[in-house]
Order: structure tokens, then C-alpha cells, then sequence
């Protein structure tokens, strides 16, 4: 291992030892580290993700027998590790509570303008999901109007509405944000304005009571098909929502949305066009649809599981440094496919990302002594129905917000082989970026920014619901620049995996999978948790970052109690 990159995680700790209380606070010697390291290997690594992904958890699905088989596993691992408990009442389990919706759309949905009509047909054109939790959602002759991307943004001089009043109407809105512009909504990376719940937020803020987005494989990042199963089967949110909402929303696919348009006697490409520009209206397309489905409400409940490492200094043991992975997955379709398979076992997203964690906890958990901050590992749930366990937790947390000085997510594991890249996704926004490229160093590796900006990674995992109460996170994707591999390949992988796999049934474990870069990225965030747990200062925002503003509203908190 580099010593002056170990030198460095010692000097911070005897500085904070000569300012610190008599009792003496230690720091994890090379040789340590070094034995705890090596515990995080490629056969912990697949143990962990071959049980979270077998047929017997049945995908993993909130609130279900395999969700709970699923809990189990992990408290049990903590708990052998030495943990101690954080969840509710001295528990391992934190409870989220949410209400499960199933909709039961109808095959057709018919759009008229004057005499003419379109029908177009379920999962084939369209996907639609209940807006709310309640029994019966009806739409009566309610007008489209199509709403460019649907977003306000004051900030950008950009309002797509233009104070038009759009109640009681049906948004057809376009995917992600503005890109032409490089000054303009960051350009080509695609920031929280472009994610879909954004737009489903924003629409119920008009007062509208649907919203359609247009899907383009370009737009979204991934094909129809991860929009047709993941939203299909029980939708969730937390049992706590509030807010404005539209009672259906929906997605349309990019042919559907062209015939739509064309109802109107209008083009959509045109359209979209005059989408980009500032000085854009909402356009009534004289086109009108009435809706009417019933939806099962049930309570459901998940939990997400929390195990605490006790720091070693007096004052900075309050503050923690969080490692998380969701546990979650999309559980079992209601129908086979053409391999007989209804089981989406979720192997990659996100057995993987979860067996990291627990391999993670153990390596940290044999160090003789702990870090001078506490160590919390939170394996939470619901994530693939929006980020709903780290959002329960941010907003219930076991500590101070404040007091959480960063969190580590992992989502998802590098299969393809070793990789001369780290692919960093939100780099550029806080002090964390320093330790990552100080562990990579080390790897005799490089930090690469996000390789697919256009696709809003940073706001699709949970490090996001940390960040918005103003925790920085890291976050990783595999790298693409795969020793020993021709140039390109490691991507064509990627993309391949997202086309055939990604929110799959086929996203299975398999013994052939080339785990030593998920090794390399699992110990270099290892060793960037340490390093945040044993630093003198908290992790920051970089000046101006957006979630800066919530950070020091957290650190204000705190010194008001």
C-alpha cells in the first residue's frame, strides 16, 4: 500500500490526538489496514451477492417475504461483526412505512380532437401509474397541452409554463433538460430537472391532473422496456407523502407521442424544437382524453437495517460516516417470460452493491481500534421505487443530519474485469472528490467524471436523499477503460448490460462475472471511509454547489441544540 497516502490518515489523527481529551485516540496502523483489506476479496464478494440474489428471495420486492428473508441476512451480519444496533427501539431494523398502489389500467386509452380519434394500447404505446394512493382515479375530457420540458428553474432565467393556467389538464412534457447550451442546465449533463419525478412534481404544481413524458431511448438512458417492468406490478411511496399530485401519471412512447401530436394536426420534432428555447409557450393540442381505472391500496411496510461502529474520538464519536447500499429490488412479475422466468432477482442492482457493504462492515469492524468518527452502515429499502428508504432515512435519522459527515453509496458492482478508470459520478462537488483521487493514486488509477452524463446518475441512487438534508456522498459506477480489453469494450459492456439486463429477470448471478475491479472499487471505498471517518475537518460542498445551502442549515441545526 502507498505509505505517504497511509501517512496521511495517521497525521490527521495525532493532530486531533494533541487537541483532543486526555483519553487517546488511535489511529489504524499500515499493517492493520492491511489485514482488514484483505478480507475484501472476490469470494466474500459473491458468497454475499449469490445469497441476495437467489430465486428463494423471490427479487426482493418491498414489504415481501424475500425483502424481509433479505433484512434478516444483513442484521445477522452486522451483528456477528460487532455492531451495535441503530434501528428503532435498540433494533437492527429501521421501518419505513409505505402504501403499496396496483393499477389496473384499461387495454385502450382513446384521444379525440374534433372527429377524429387515436387509441393507443397498454404496455405497446403506453405505461401508466396511479398519481395517488386511492381506490378509483377518473379523468374526464381533460385537454393535452404540450409543456416542452416542463420545467421552472428560476435560477436559468427558464419557465416553460409561462404562467399559463394548466388545471385540470393532461401535460405531455419531453425527457431530461435543455443540452445545447453548455452554460445552460449544465449542458449535456443532465441535472435534477431532467429526472421524472421532477417533472411529475412540477406538473402537480400546475394544478394538472396528468402527466405524460415522451420517452426516447437517447433521453432516458435505457430502452422502453425497463419503463414497461418498472412500472408495472405495485407501485409504493411513503405512508407520509404530502404534497400536490397528479392522479395519473405516465409515460408514452416516442411513436405514440408522434401519432398524439399528429391528432393535432402538429409535428412533434417542430415542437420539441421550439421546447429549447427560452420564449417557450405551452401548446393546447385541441386533443382530449377521458380516463378511468381502478387502483388496490394496501399498507405495506419495509425496513432499511442500521448497524453503528462506535468511534474512537470523545469528540467527533457523535459525527458518523455512512456506508449504504439498497437492498431492494423489483420482486416477481405477475407473468413469465418467454424463459419462464418472473423473477427479477436484481443480482447487479443491487446484490452486489449490498455484498460490498457487508464486506466493507467486516474489514472495518476486525480493526483493533476504530476510527475516530463512528462508522454507520445502512442497508436501505425500496430505492428502486424512488429512493424511498434513504429518504425515510435522511428525514428520520439516528443521528443529527449535521452530525453525518459523508455517505459512501454503493450501487451496483463493477463484473467486467480490473479498470484503469474510477468513474466518479457527481465529481466536482465536494472535498470528497481529494480522497477518492488519493485511494486511486494508490491503485495506480485514474478518476474519470461520469461517463453517461446525459443520464442524471448522481440523482437516481441513494447518496441523492443524503445530499438533499446537505450530506456529500461518493459514489461510483464501473470504469470502462478495462485492462488488457481493446479500447471501447468496457463501454459496449455497459451498454449491452443496459439493453438486455437492467431491470430484468436476466440480471442474475453468474459465476463468470470478472469481480476483481468490483474488488479494486469495494477497497477503494473502503479506504475513502476511513479516511472521512479520520479526518480533522468535516467534509464540505464545493462553494456554490447546490446542496451546499442545506448543509449549512444542518450545521446551523446543530448549534442551535
Amino acid at each position: 500500500m502507498n505509505r505517504c497516502y497511509l501517512a496521511g490518515m495517521l497525521v490527521v489523527t495525532l493532530t486531533l490526538n494533541r487537541s483532543g481529551d486526555a483519553q487517546q485516540v488511535y489511529a489504524p496502523t499500515e499493517a492493520q489496514i492491511r489485514a482488514a483489506e484483505s478480507s475484501i476479496h472476490e469470494q466474500a464478494l459473491r458468497g454475499h451477492i449469490r445469497f441476495l440474489a437467489d430465486d428463494l428471495l423471490e427479487g426482493r420486492g418491498p414489504g415481501s417475504r424475500g425483502d424481509r428473508l433479505a433484512q434478516c441476512y444483513l442484521a445477522a451480519q452486522f451483528q456477528s461483526f460487532g455492531c451495535r444496533p441503530a434501528g428503532k427501539d435498540g433494533s437492527w431494523f429501521q421501518p419505513v412505512p409505505l402504501v403499496g398502489v396496483t393499477a389496473h389500467p384499461p387495454e385502450t386509452v382513446q384521444f379525440t380532437s374534433g372527429g377524429n380519434s387515436l387509441s393507443l394500447r397498454r404496455h405497446d404505446d403506453w405505461v401508466l401509474a396511479a398519481g395517488r394512493p386511492q381506490p378509483n382515479h377518473a379523468i374526464r375530457n381533460a385537454e393535452v397541452v404540450f409543456v416542452g420540458y416542463g420545467i421552472e428553474a428560476p435560477e436559468y432565467d427558464w419557465n416553460d409554463y409561462k404562467g399559463v393556467d394548466l388545471k385540470g389538464k393532461v401535460l405531455l412534457m419531453m425527457n431530461n433538460d435543455p443540452a445545447d447550451d453548455p452554460q445552460l442546465f449544465a449542458g449535456k449533463r443532465r441535472l435534477y430537472y431532467g429526472r421524472w419525478d421532477y417533472k411529475y412534481a412540477s406538473a402537480a404544481r400546475q394544478g394538472a391532473v396528468g402527466a405524460l413524458i415522451i420517452h426516447t431511448e437517447a433521453s432516458a438512458g435505457y430502452p422502453f422496456q425497463v419503463v414497461q417492468t418498472s412500472w408495472s406490478g405495485e407501485e409504493f411511496e411513503l405512508a407520509e407523502s404530502e404534497g400536490p399530485r397528479v392522479d395519473v401519471r405516465g409515460w408514452l412512447t416516442e411513436d405514440a407521442s408522434k401519432k398524439l401530436v399528429a391528432l393535432a394536426g402538429k409535428d412533434l420534432d417542430a415542437l420539441r424544437a421550439s421546447a429549447e428555447k427560452r420564449d417557450f409557450h405551452p401548446v393546447p393540442l385541441d386533443v382530449r382524453v377521458s380516463l378511468s381505472f381502478p387502483c388496490d391500496v394496501r399498507p405495506q411496510e419495509t425496513a432499511n437495517v442500521l448497524g453503528l461502529l462506535p468511534g474512537s474520538d470523545p469528540k467527533l464519536a457523535d459525527q458518523a460516516v455512512v456506508f449504504m447500499a439498497h437492498h431492494d429490488h423489483l420482486g416477481m412479475a405477475a407473468t413469465r417470460n418467454a424463459d419462464g422466468d418472473n423473477i427479477y432477482n436484481g443480482a447487479i442492482d443491487n446484490a452486489s452493491g449490498t455484498g460490498a457493504l457487508v464486506t466493507i462492515a467486516r474489514a472495518i469492524s476486525s480493526l483493533p481500534q476504530r476510527p475516530a468518527r463512528s462508522i454507520l452502515f445502512a442497508a436501505v429499502g425500496a430505492e428502486e421505487q424512488g429512493l424511498l428508504g434513504s429518504l425515510y432515512l435522511a428525514q428520520n435519522s439516528p443521528l443529527p443530519v449535521g452530525n453525518l459527515a459523508a455517505v459512501i453509496n454503493i450501487d451496483g458492482l463493477n463484473i467486467i474485469g480490473p479498470t484503469r478508470d474510477v468513474n466518479v459520478i457527481g465529481i466536482g462537488k465536494s472535498s470528497l472528490d481529494l480522497l477518492v483521487e488519493g485511494a486511486a493514486r494508490w491503485q495506480k488509477r485514474i478518476v474519470t467524471p461520469d461517463h453517461f452524463p446525459d443520464r442524471g446518475y448522481y440523482y437516481r441512487s441513494d447518496q441523492f436523499s443524503l445530499a438533499k438534508v446537505g450530506v456529500p456522498g461518493v459514489y461510483l459506477h464501473s470504469g470502462i477503460e478495462v485492462i488488457d480489453k481493446p479500447e471501447g469494450w468496457g463501454k459496449q459492456q455497459l451498454e449491452e448490460w443496459t439493453k438486455t439486463r437492467y431491470h430484468q429477470p436476466s440480471d442474475e448471478y453468474r459465476d463468470d462475472w470478472d469481480l476483481r475491479g468490483a474488488v479494486d472499487d469495494t477497497r477503494l471505498l473502503y479506504y475513502v471511509g476511513l479516511q472521512a471517518a479520520q479526518q480533522a475537518e468535516l467534509p464540505a460542498w464545493n462553494p456554490g454547489d447546490e446542496f451546499e445551502a442545506a448543509r449549512k442549515s444542518a450545521l446551523s441545526a446543530l448549534k442551535k441544540n
